[in-house]
Formats: structure tokens, C-alpha cells, sequence
């Protein structure tokens, strides 16, 4: 079935990840970012990332430079086109960050996906993916985490604005009937397509672990910061299910297919984890035989907002949408050294010589 997506947020990592997918099982895909955290040299009319999808599928990619909080620009791209379906990425995530900045996470975050369902809701477009977190279980009051674990009892404002639109989605929901909303909570997603020609390609300082490891391999930095190396885990060192990227893309096509088919009525949840846990530490030792090299690191004091363990109950998924993870840390590093060894610079870069 050929189906027209826009999927916001699609130059970024997961998003363009998506993108991919979505061309290769046949949709047609309208993209729609502000390049806040996606390279986008001017003089070129798409996002590098974008341009690479274009190569790797031979798809023509139809996008738009369009911030979600600017109404009337989201509603002339609805205009232009019979949009069958949205798939929302488009927010800010660093954990840190949103510690120090909680009122920008709030207004892109939250105000910004009100803006697109109000839009939505204007052109008569009900079915919608939502780009969520496990950050909204908040410090885990047992694992795994089943999708029935209390929410809203965040650690930070990232997590915070992710809860607060999971019930914005609820209300609506529940105020109208004509929407189907399907709510992804990621884990950690890692990794790269295996031809290395996209990745994870943070803006300054990597606020997650593996682009951080992979940038002390490649040379770019020269040590990793543990932070924390006292929280009650197995090494000491905070432990959380990483998932490869290309199988949580493909997780958004599962839940496309379930919305699609009128599997789903209302709203529902899903995690997208492979509900195994593993330490930092667990990352530098397989990441360094991914690579090659040892990854230096230092311990450094626990960081404002993180927890101990988190990892998922993937059962729901499973049984509901028929997906589950099917790539291995093995692949996880192995994908990420690909794609940062040809790209040390990202996307602006030139490929290197490692």
C-alpha cells in the first residue's frame, strides 16, 4: 500500500533513519525539519543527511525548511499534499541541556507538537507516531519497564515535556475519537546504516554516550567521562538498553502498519528496547573491540537528572505489533565505527583515510 508520510524532524538521526525505511517499504515520504540539529549547507536544497538517503535508495526526497511552531508554514506544506499519516521527531533531547534551557524544551517540545496536531486537525490528518522516551518512567521503580510503570515522575524537563505531550495525546484522544495516536518510548538508540553514509552527527559536544565513545576513537576527543561510578549496578557504571537504529525504525513501520490497518483506535504505548541492559563500561569494552583501540576514560561525578538503571519490557511490541529488535551490540558498535571512521567531521566533513 503506497502511503504519503511526513515525517517531521527527518534530517536528524532518527528521523533520517526513518526516512530510509520508510522508501524502502514503498512510501511516499514528505520531510519537514529546522535543521536546529541537522547539517544543512545553504547553498544545497537538502540536508546532507537527506542527500545521502537520496543515494542510498534512489528516492527523490520532498522537503521542506519548516519550523513546527510556525503554523501557517506547517499548514501549506499540509496544503500541498494528501497526507495519509505523521511521524513526529521533531524536539529537542539532551538531558542536560534541558536542565539548563527547561523553557526553550518546553516551548519546542510541547508547544510545537500542539501547533502540528492543531494543523493535523485542520487538514483532516488523525493518524499520528509520536517520537517519545523511556525517560517519562522516571527513575524505575522496577524492571524491566513495562509500558503499565508509572510515568511522570521525571528526573529532568526532557523527560518532563515528553510526559506532558504523552498526555496532551491522551486527552485529545479521548476529547475526539477520529484520532489514532500510537506513543513510541525509545530506550537508547545507536548505531548507523550499515553503508555508513548516515549516523548520529551531534551538533558541538555529543550529549550520548556512543558519538562520544566513537569521537575519542576517531581522535576528535581525547577521553570519554564516565559520569558516575558508584550507582548500584553491576560495575558501578549506569546501565540502559541500547537499540540499534535500524531496528527502531523499523519499529515506526510496525506501528505505521498497526495505525494504518485500524489495529489501534485512540492511543496506545509501545517501548522500543531490546530489554537487555548494559553498563557504560560494557559500551567502552565492546565499542574498543569494534574499533580496535582502547577508549580512554576518566570517572567524573554522577550528572543532574541521571538514574542508576533502564531498561525494557518488550513484550507489548511484540505480541502487538509484531516487532522486535534483531541487531545485536555486536552490530551496534560495529555500524557506529563504520560511519564515524568514514565521517570524523559528520556530515560537513570530508571521508577520511582511517
Amino acid at each position: 500500500m503506497s502511503l504519503t508520510t511526513l515525517t517531521t524532524g527527518a534530517a536528524g538521526f532518527i528521523g533520517s533513519h526513518t526516512v530510509l525505511e520508510l522508501f524502502e517499504a514503498g512510501h511516499n515520504v514528505i520531510c519537514v525539519d529546522n535543521c536546529c540539529n541537522a547539517y544543512h549547507d545553504k547553498n544545497e536544497s537538502l540536508p546532507e543527511s537527506l542527500k545521502r538517503v537520496e543515494d542510498i535508495t534512489g528516492k527523490k526526497v520532498t522537503f521542506y525548511s519548516v519550523d513546527i511552531r510556525d503554523k501557517k508554514a506547517l499548514d501549506s506544506v499540509f496544503k500541498k499534499h494528501k497526507i495519509d499519516c505523521v511521524i513526529h521527531f521533531a524536539a529537542l533531547k539532551a538531558v542536560g541541556e534541558s536542565c539548563r534551557l527547561p523553557l526553550q524544551y518546553y516551548q519546542n517540545n510541547i508547544t510545537g507538537t500542539s501547533v502540528l496536531l492543531e494543523v493535523m486537525a485542520d487538514n483532516e490528518v488523525y493518524n499520528f507516531v509520536y517520537s517519545s522516551s523511556a525517560t517519562v518512567y522516571g527513575d524505575p521503580t522496577f524492571l524491566p519497564l513495562t509500558e503499565d510503570h508509572p510515568t511522570g515522575n521525571c528526573t529532568n524537563p526532557y523527560g518532563k515535556s515528553k510526559y506532558f505531550t504523552e498526555e496532551i495525546l491522551k486527552d485529545l484522544c479521548a476529547s475526539d475519537k477520529n484520532w489514532n495516536v500510537i506513543s513510541l518510548r525509545y530506550f537508547n538508540p545507536v548505531g548507523a546504516h550499515k553503508s555508513g553514509r548516515i549516523g548520529e552527527d551531534p551538533n558541538g559536544e555529543p550529549n550520548n554516550l556512543m558519538p562520544y565513545i566513537s569521537q575519542v576513537a576517531v581522535g576528535k576527543r581525547q577521553l570519554l567521562k564516565v559520569f558516575g561510578n558508584d550507582w548500584p549496578t553491576h560495575d558501578g557504571t549506569g546501565v540502559r538498553d541500547y537499540i540499534h537504529i535500524v531496528d527502531l525504525a523499523q519499529g515506526h513501520l510496525s506501528a505505521l502498519s498497526k495505525l494504518l490497518k485500524g489495529g489501534t483506535t485512540g492511543y496506545a504505548v509501545y517501548n522500543l528496547g531490546t530489554g537487555v541492559g548494559y553498563s557504560v563500561l560494557d559500551m567502552v569494552k565492546n565499542f574498543s573491540i569494534a574499533c580496535g583501540k582502547n577508549i580512554a576514560y576518566e570517572f567524573a561525578p554522577r550528572r543532574e537528572g541521571d538514574i542508576a538503571s533502564c531498561y525494557a519490557s518488550t513484550e507489548k511490541a511484540a505480541d502487538e505489533l509484531g516487532w522486535k529488535s534483531k541487531l545485536g551490540l555486536k552490530e551496534m558498535c560495529e555500524d557506529t565505527w563504520r560511519w564515524q571512521k568514514n565521517n570524523p567531521n559528520g556530515f560537513a566533513g570530508l571521508k577520511s583515510d582511517l
